[in-house]
């Protein structure tokens, strides 16, 4: 399919979205096995493994930011990398190219070093208590020496995708997952390294990941390459890049902030247990997102090539066919966590007192999973077609103005203050669904006739 350089602008729409999309959601899911397998592994271990769980769920607001950054770079560069592949103009496709791995390269050394100097210090602000603190903190100094793989295996494999190249993309996070899945047993109870080796076993991952994606990127099947002379910030290049992915950034980067203040709040209401189920929600919200993301980058190449190229017919439908995809996996999979909660929480943990209590919780936590595939189809609309301003709308009013202030009301308005922290999820999901809509419908019909005329 790809030796036809304009296939993006010329299969049929439904084809070429199962196309793109396998791929795509079996990356992600993949992509998800890094950080829930390490969980799955380090919740059995014998004694301390729900404590260790705990400390470990602590650094998942760090590791949530290390790939916002990479969102911050790579979710802006490749659609705009697609865009101009759309108009036929492969060199400054190519510049994004280069211009993006070079700023990608200058983030990781700045967070490598932020998260060296003070991890520690983060993870007790974070929500770590004096029960799991040695836990997060030796998970965390191993996992920041991975920060440039985590970087450039998320940030260049965007790209890749942004060609169409979903198969390779999806190989690309394949190899690292079944090294991970390997190597941490090995790491973590042959060699008794405890969540030191779970850390170990994902940095080792994401370089043979990383590797992977770079040859691939330079050698011949690749439509762009990546070049030296390329490798250089050039403000005209990357500031627009950075400015469309700010959206994905944003989003990333509140979820971290979020989880922050979840757990705070956890702990005052509800302890440690509270603060383990957490772990577990957001675990399963992973399960959830992450096809829900795979389907939507499966489209990314296709309407932004033909939004490049004025194609308003296939935008549409491109737009309409992700919309049905996405909501009935996000209907199909509320179904399954409200009719089996404690089946998903038992893939985590083994004990029963920590089933018990998040197992109810799950239900809350996703009560609007049902509405959310509506989100996801306008969000990731908005920014395969550039979008930037739109796109950032909808990420902060989500997060900052529906969410943070309802994870602080709501245990003031329900019986349970526990469960009440969990109820601020879906809420603001519920509204936020409706604003997106109502944004989205005007936004999307004045950009199809600007296309038109």
């Amino acid at each position: 399919m790809q030796n036809n350089k304009n296939f993006l602008g010329t299969e049929p729409i439904g084809k070429l979205l199962l196309k793109l999309s396998i791929p795509t959601v079996i990356a992600q899911l993949i992509n998800m096995l890094y950080n829930i397998v390490d969980r799955i592994y380090i919740g059995h271990i014998p004694g301390d493994g729900s404590l260790a769980l705990t400390g470990v769920g602590v650094c998942m607001p760090i590791i949530m930011i290390v790939s916002a950054f990479a969102a911050l770079v790579s979710s802006g560069g490749a659609p705009r990398a697609s865009i101009y592949m759309g108009k036929q103009d492969n060199q400054s496709a190519e510049k994004i190219l280069g211009s993006c791995f070079f700023l990608q390269i200058i983030v990781s050394i700045i967070l490598t070093a932020a998260l060296l100097l003070w991890g520690k210090d983060i993870l007790l602000a974070f929500g770590a208590s004096e029960n799991t603190i040695s836990y997060a903190s030796n998970y965390m100094r191993i996992y920041a020496f991975g920060t440039l793989f985590v970087q450039l295996t998320l940030g260049m494999n965007a790209f890749i995708t942004a060609q169409g190249f979903t198969t390779i993309s999806m190989v690309s996070v394949l190899i690292g997952a079944i090294c991970n899945i390997v190597l941490d047993p090995v790491f973590i109870f042959a060699f008794h390294m405890g969540v030191k080796g779970a850390a170990l076993a994902t940095v080792i991952s994401q370089a043979v990941s990383t590797l992977w994606i770079i040859l691939f990127l330079c050698g011949k099947k690749t439509q762009l390459h990546l070049r030296k002379k390329y490798m250089r910030l050039v403000p005209k290049v990357i500031l627009p890049c950075v400015a469309l992915g700010l959206a994905p950034f944003i989003m990333q980067a509140s979820e971290s902030v979020v989880t922050v203040c979840f757990n705070s709040s956890l702990l005052r209401y509800g302890g440690d247990i509270a603060v383990g189920a957490m772990t577990i929600l957001t675990s399963v919200m992973q399960f959830a997102m992450l096809p829900l993301q795979g389907i939507a980058q499966g489209a990314q190449p296709i309407s932004s090539y033909n939004y490049g190229a004025k194609n308003a017919d296939r935008v549409k439908k491109t737009f309409r066919l992700l919309l049905i995809t996405c909501s009935a996996y996000a209907a199909l999979l509320w179904a399954s966590v409200q009719l089996a909660p404690r089946l998903f929480v038992s893939i985590f943990t083994a004990d029963a007192s920590l089933i018990d209590f998040t197992a109810p919780m799950l239900k809350i936590y996703l009560g609007s999973m049902l509405l959310f595939g509506i989100q996801i189809a306008c969000q990731m609309t908005f920014t395969s077609l550039g979008k930037a301003v739109c796109s950032i709308i909808v990420a902060v009013v989500r997060k900052f103005v529906l969410l943070l202030p309802l994870i602080y009301i709501m245990p003031h308005v329900v019986s349970n203050p526990t469960a009440g922290v969990y109820m601020a999820e879906p809420i603001a999901d519920l509204i936020a669904v409706t604003f997106t809509s109502v944004l989205f419908a005007g936004q999307f019909k004045k950009t199809l006739a600007e296309i038109q005329n």
